[in-house]
């Protein structure tokens, strides 16, 4: 196994570094009962949400991601970081990490770790400019957070990180 396809950072260009031919990326917003999903084309332009998954035991988790990345021949993951306001990190940040450490060796794909601050209310900004509906928002506000996240971290990437 390489050893770019497992590496855990929060380094644009680290991140950039282990995926030297691009490629479709999924994006994740890690809840405590939901997982947002996101991906993005080979290119690196546009982040779309998906589904909202019912998070599980890891293992169970991993099995549906996998099936993702497979059929959508994903390159790399990005996972949504929860800090704080003032830029620290708590137990949900930790948690975060573990979750993507795992992922990484179960997936066998580098995964970036990205600030999360404001993404859902970004979302949530962009659904309602959409006219949609309370009871739909709260059914995608997860894959769409994830997709903000995801479109934030390839705009980096793409921009030759930070």
């Amino acid at each position: 196994m390489d050893e770019r396809a497992s590496i855990v950072t929060d380094n644009a260009l680290t991140y950039g570094d282990a995926l030297p031919e691009g490629g479709a990326l999924l994006g994740l917003d890690l809840g405590t009962k939901t997982i947002g999903v996101a991906t993005c084309d080979a290119g690196w332009r546009f982040a779309t949400a998906g589904k909202t998954l019912s998070r599980s035991k890891f293992t169970k988790d991993c099995n549906v991601l996998r099936s993702l990345v497979q059929e959508r021949s994903i390159r790399g993951v990005v996972i949504g970081l929860p800090r704080n306001m003032d830029g620290t990190e708590g137990p949900r940040a930790q948690a975060s990490r573990a979750y993507a450490k795992n992922l990484a060796k179960a997936l066998e794909l580098p995964v970036l770790l990205w600030d999360e601050r404001w993404s859902t209310s970004s979302a949530e900004a962009a659904m309602i400019g959409q006219d949609m509906s309370r009871v739909k928002r709260a059914g995608k506000i997860d894959s769409h957070a994830a997709a903000v996240i995801l479109q934030g971290a390839i705009d980096a990437l793409a921009g030759g990180g930070l």
